[in-house]
């Protein structure tokens, strides 16, 4: 008796933790959308628009080799 009260024990565990395993989690979060670029002076810049959070990104980089990206700028949207 038992033996068989842990064989189902087990058995409802082990569907519940296939069960569980199974749900998909999906996060779905809009994707950072590109406005537009510019480039003078050996200076190049993109403006990108995040939908969820409202607010306006600008990235800078200058056109040697080695330079880095630069996103820090940014302004949100009323």
């Amino acid at each position: 008796m038992i033996k068989a009260a842990a064989l189902v024990l087990v058995a409802a565990l082990a569907g519940y933790g296939i069960h569980a395993l199974a749900q998909t989690q999906i996060d779905v979060r809009p994707v950072v959308t590109p406005m537009g670029t510019s480039s003078s002076n050996g200076v190049s810049f993109a403006w990108f628009f995040d939908s969820m959070r409202r607010t306006v990104y600008v990235c800078r980089t200058r056109e040697r080799a080695g330079s880095a990206l630069d996103c820090q700028a940014r302004a949100t949207l009323p």
